[in-house]
């Protein structure tokens, strides 16, 4: 069920991100106004609805009209990809309740009422692609992923309504791996093995330094990151023993620990609004850093460049 976590994590993450960031405006500000903005507000609701909307047409009418109806049933996923789509769908989760939140404070709404819709919005989001998933042959409705759903939103939810900001923030990295060359549903080329290759895929929680020590020694932009990822995937569950009619070649399945330094863009000094949200943006992203990996065949070892 690759292909299944591409739809999953990739369609319902870009509803938010691109309904939200297209305005051109920023959305985070420490001194949001707690008065509706009318022309905002119906900004940030017609955007939103109209790309949630069309979201779920696009599932229902395009990405499912080859499948077969079948009646609602459930998938045991927890242990698929070695949990890493488990990270997708938390990183999803998190980021979808971040930017909702955000464009409802900068439309004027008042924290709590922001926080109240915006916070669980990485679940709603998110549930109606689940209820799909259960209708159709070839998926099914996972409480796993709704689980990771509910702990992306939570993350982000509980962090603003104690620190009214993010000390740790979900980011991601992408290192093109080895293993789509050993089969084409890793992605036949290198833009499908972004999306559809975990092996390359590491997700970070990235923690401001001095915001959790409450110090000042280290720059404000300067973040400890620790992160996860895992090798040697091909399927879901366990690798193929044969491929057209070979054997196939036996890789080791094992998981990877990562401790890296990161930027927070967010916290870098800047007097250019246009800037603003392309930081938000890049903000997703890890830093590439110097980083100590664990990993059960090579035990502890250190890495010049990760990205």
């Amino acid at each position: 069920m690759l292909k299944n976590k591409f739809k999953t994590n990739i369609v319902a993450f870009l509803i938010v991100l691109i309904s939200f960031n297209s305005f051109g405006q920023s959305f985070y500000s420490p001194n949001y106004s707690d008065t509706i903005a009318p022309k905002r507000f119906n900004k940030v609701v017609g955007f939103g609805s109209a790309a949630y909307v069309g979201g779920l047409s696009f599932l229902s009418f395009i990405w499912y009209k080859d499948a077969e109806r079948v009646p609602f049933h459930w998938y045991n996923d927890g242990l698929g990809y070695l949990q890493m789509d488990k990270f997708g769908h938390a990183y999803g989760a998190y980021y979808e309740s971040y930017y909702t939140y955000n464009a409802l404070r900068w439309a004027g709404v008042d924290k709590k009422t922001a926080l109240l819709i915006g916070g669980p919005m990485g679940i709603v989001i998110q549930t109606p692609i689940e209820v799909f998933d259960g209708l159709y042959e070839g998926w099914g409705f996972s409480w796993w992923d709704m689980a990771a759903n509910t702990f992306g939103a939570a993350l982000f939810t509980a962090q603003e309504a104690i620190f009214d900001e993010q000390p740790v923030v979900m980011k991601f990295s992408y290192s093109p791996s080895e293993y789509p060359r050993y089969h084409p549903i890793l992605g036949e080329n290198n833009f499908m093995s972004f999306f559809l290759d975990y092996n390359a895929h590491t997700y970070w929680f990235s923690g401001n330094i001095n915001k959790i020590s409450g110090t000042r020694v280290l720059p404000g932009w300067l973040n400890l990151a620790v992160g996860y990822s895992a090798n040697g995937m091909i399927h879901e569950f366990e690798n193929p023993k044969f491929y057209k009619g070979e054997p196939f070649p036996h890789l080791e399945r094992y998981r990877q620990f990562f401790i890296s330094l990161d930027i927070d863009f967010t916290r870098i000094p800047n007097n250019k609004q246009w800037l603003v949200p392309v930081l938000q943006v890049l903000n997703m992203i890890k830093v590439p850093f110097p980083a100590l990996e664990f990993n059960r065949l090579d035990g502890l070892k250190f890495k010049p460049l990760y990205f």
